[in-house]
């Protein structure tokens, strides 16, 4: 006796979470998306003419990007969604701290999203492609808004269940999955408290809560859903791949090496993203030296024979 194959709406259901996103996260998506990135609009250009940027500032800033930009780039993205590399467990709960420092998901779902998105990539049921209404210019400019940050107001979740069983059975990694709140609200208060203790005045605090909460939040999620959006469109195929995406090199630093996007889906166990000549990937670097210190093991370097197999001729 044959069992009838399932019909695509069911098949697409159990693409989802049962339970969709609540009104209140969908309210405080707003709050953690939209407004400061409006704030950054109104204010940097006010902020920088009267000199109200400090060094406690920069510095602030450039560490709380840097370990919440490596949270997702090494953690989330490369450890958590593609198993590059093995990690010890101090290492594997720092990772899933320092990631959801970044305010875009909690661990589970944003590595169900992202393992989703390379089942399809480009292709019906990839939850963010900017190919999704068609190739010409008028759905490819309302497909990259919906790419780079429309698919996020959807109402629906990826299934963590079905795409990411093994973080599910993780204790360690739940338990920080379901402090995202509280990660949320440090990641936002602890840059304005140190800066007020440091400068020990309320401007100072202030300062510090505007660059390294609200400019540096903006600028790492503009940085993190151009990969979505920019590099499935835009940039140079050095790789063969089934998928739109290309690599972006101005993008790179602030990516930490992300948007060498091309060989990523051509290779997505591959711990290093930009493995030719002159492709700088800081978040490649950050997992060679957790491999010196033996915090990581076992990492997918690349293989010198698997990439000439994929690579494409120098004219493409």
């Amino acid at each position: 006796m044959t069992t009838a194959p399932a019909s695509p709406e069911k098949t697409a259901r159990a693409e989802l979470e049962p339970e969709p996103k609540s009104a209140v996260e969908r309210v405080l998506l707003v709050v953690f998306v939209v407004l400061p990135f409006l704030a950054v609009l109104a204010a940097a250009p006010l902020a920088w003419s009267l000199g109200w940027l400090s060094w406690v500032d920069v510095t602030l800033f450039a560490v709380f990007y840097i370990v919440s930009g490596l949270g997702v780039t090494v953690g989330f993205h490369r450890y958590f969604t593609h198993g590059s590399f093995k990690a010890k467990k101090p290492l594997r709960v720092g990772l899933a701290v320092a990631g959801s420092l970044s305010l875009e998901m909690g661990v589970i779902d944003w590595v169900a999203t992202h393992r989703r998105h390379h089942k399809y990539s480009d292709a019906a049921g990839d939850p963010h492609s900017p190919w999704r209404y068609g190739n010409d210019w008028k759905a490819l400019i309302k497909g990259l808004f919906y790419a780079h940050v429309g698919w996020l107001f959807e109402k629906e979740r990826t299934n963590r269940q079905r795409y990411a069983p093994d973080l599910m059975a993780d204790r360690a990694v739940r338990k920080v999955h379901d402090a995202f709140s509280w990660l949320v609200a440090t990641s936002m208060t602890l840059p304005g408290l140190i800066g007020g203790l440091v400068t020990w005045s309320p401007a100072g605090a202030l300062s510090a809560f505007f660059w390294a909460s609200l400019v540096r939040v903006s600028l790492l999620h503009h940085v993190t859903w151009s990969i979505n959006s920019v590099c499935h469109v835009f940039g140079r195929k050095q790789f063969g791949s089934r998928d739109q995406s290309r690599n972006v090199w101005w993008l790179a630093i602030l990516s930490f090496g992300e948007s060498w996007h091309n060989l990523h889906h051509a290779d997505p166990t591959c711990a290093r993203h930009g493995a030719l000549r002159g492709q700088i990937d800081p978040s490649a670097r950050v997992i060679r030296w957790f491999e010196k210190l033996g915090w990581a093991y076992d990492v997918r370097w690349p293989d010198p024979e698997r990439l000439a197999a994929k690579r494409l001729p120098a004219t493409a």
